[in-house]
């Protein structure tokens, strides 16, 4: 009876929405041909135009009208399910020919062929086949059983293998996705076996899961360099530090409450442990992924080798590891190509679609609004820092990381640039010379927290997609708020030791 009473209002609704996108849709397209018309047939310099022209209708639009009108389209447009690749570079050249017209469309050939000739760029698709390689070969899975053997015996210690496998994983695969979904299908069906709380098994896979936006080889941490025209060398060597301390943190956290509540995380069975000898014999089958992520990093801090060609020894590199555990195949190797091209078309279209729509919005005045705005409120340099994670982190609620970092990073690190950091408590202060650098560690971190923030965190869906179904949302949702707390902590440490991030690249690069 429910059913029959709904349906017609349903069918209704349905209906109209189906017009009103099919009309839509049809006027859209009328004017394109009408402004395609005008742009073969007539002299942009005269007023003569077949029918009506768009061209330059916002020229006279104020700045604050311009950031209103370009900045609230794009959240209405993701909000109604869009891609976000597609989205923010269409607006961008809409936005373009809105104001500047048919001339003002040219700038954006100078927008894109700069990225295009960035040699960083490159190592993108390199890390991401790396990582495809060795999910596809099957070594993740037996990585994480050497860790699970290794600490099972421990309270807590399916939890804390759970992160450590983590974080070796964001070694080896720098992409938050496939790490909280691979370690979603292979640890969580043995802690809920263990009859681990739930909170704390799902949270120590999507924190850990998430470390991959922090550990090199970030591919997060890549185009932050690309954009703030940082090194990447000392960006990996910056967020080294915090990525352990916040691995160290998580694991700490579960190990110190199942102590306290042997309940929650049960050790192994006696029966079920393993000796040294055989820890030791299961060690082995690490040594060639640990080694091929440490020649890797190793080649990229020392300065032996640029991003991209660390990138592609550790592309040929893992094709040899998988060979070493005769996992190699054809079928792999064209699974790990086929995802490699699919997540780097992605990233690379919503860089330049968003180099585009940021780089307009700055040219005609965007950075100076925005920079007037944000230190027109009186705030500290530490207040404006503040105010600038938190529109990160609601930031993070709602858009793809890529797109934040490219709609943000080039309109705050100016501003960031322009402030004096003098310390907090009495503890000393940032420098000028690599106070975007510990700005971008700090982004990263921001980042994570954002994967992990509900309604709308991206890791707590990817998580979703794999548990069981008396899992319920909100189970997920209790179960990331005190690693966000953790998360939370490490950036205050962050702020007020800067050292923390600063050290270790001062120490290589001097």
């Amino acid at each position: 009876m429910s059913t029959s009473t709904i349906s017609p209002n349903t069918q209704s609704t349905g209906g109209l929405w189906k017009w009103v996108m099919i009309l839509g849709t049809v006027g859209l397209l009328f004017i394109c041909f009408v402004e395609f018309i005008n742009i073969l047939f007539y002299d942009p310099y005269e007023e003569e135009r077949f029918l009506f022209s768009l061209s330059e209708i916002l020229m006279d639009t104020e700045i604050e009208a311009l950031t209103f009108l370009m900045f609230g389209s794009l959240a209405l447009l993701l909000m109604a399910g869009l891609p976000m690749a597609f989205v923010v570079g269409g607006l961008g050249v809409v936005f373009i020919y809105l104001v500047g017209g048919q001339t003002m469309v040219n700038i954006i050939p100078t927008r894109i062929f700069p990225l295009m000739s960035n040699p960083d760029l490159a190592a993108i698709p390199l890390f991401i086949f790396m990582a495809s390689m060795l999910e596809k070969a099957g070594l993740i899975e037996e990585m994480f059983d050497v860790v699970y053997k290794w600490m099972g015996g421990l309270s807590g210690g399916l939890a804390a293998a759970t992160i450590l496998a983590s974080t070796i994983l964001a070694a080896m695969v720098g992409v938050i996705g496939a790490a909280v979904v691979t370690m979603g299908i292979i640890a969580l069906p043995a802690m809920l076996k263990r009859k681990y709380d739930h909170k704390i098994a799902l949270g120590s896979i999507m924190a850990g899961g998430t470390l991959g936006i922090l550990i090199p080889p970030s591919i997060l941490a890549i185009l932050y360099a690309v954009i703030a025209q940082q090194s990447v060398g000392q960006l990996y060597l910056g967020s080294l530090v915090p990525g352990l301390m916040l691995s160290g943190l998580y694991i700490a956290y579960v190990v110190i409450r199942s102590l306290l509540n042997p309940k929650l995380g049960p050790p192994l069975p006696k029966e079920e442990r393993v000796g040294f000898g055989e820890k030791l014999r299961l060690f082995k089958n690490l040594l060639a992924p640990i080694v091929l992520v440490f020649l890797v990093l190793g080649l990229l801090f020392g300065g032996i080798a640029t991003p991209v060609e660390a990138a592609g020894i550790g592309s040929f590199g893992a094709m040899i590891v998988s060979m070493m555990h005769k996992r190699f195949s054809l079928e792999a190797l064209r699974d790990a190509s086929i995802t490699t091209a699919r997540a780097s078309a992605m990233v690379l279209w919503i860089i330049f679609g968003a180099s585009v729509f940021v780089g307009f919005f700055i040219l005609q005045g965007g950075q100076d609004f925005i920079t007037e705005t944000i230190l027109g409120t009186g705030l500290s340099p530490y207040g404006v820092l503040l105010l600038m994670l938190l529109i990160l982190f609601f930031l993070g609620m709602f858009l793809d990381w890529v797109g934040i970092l490219l709609l943000t990073v080039p309109i705050f690190v100016p501003i960031i640039q322009s402030l004096t950091f003098d310390g907090l408590f009495g503890m000393p202060g940032v420098s000028s010379d690599v106070v975007v650098l510990w700005f971008g560690v700090i982004y990263l971190v921001n980042m994570q927290m954002s994967f992990l923030s509900p309604p709308f965190g991206y890791a707590l869906f990817y998580l979703r997609g794999v548990c069981p179904p008396e899992i319920s949302m909100a189970t997920i949702f209790k179960s990331a708020l005190v690693f966000l707390a953790i998360q939370v902590l490490a950036v205050f440490l962050c702020v007020v030791f800067p050292a923390i991030i600063t050290w270790l690249p001062q120490v290589v690069y001097g």
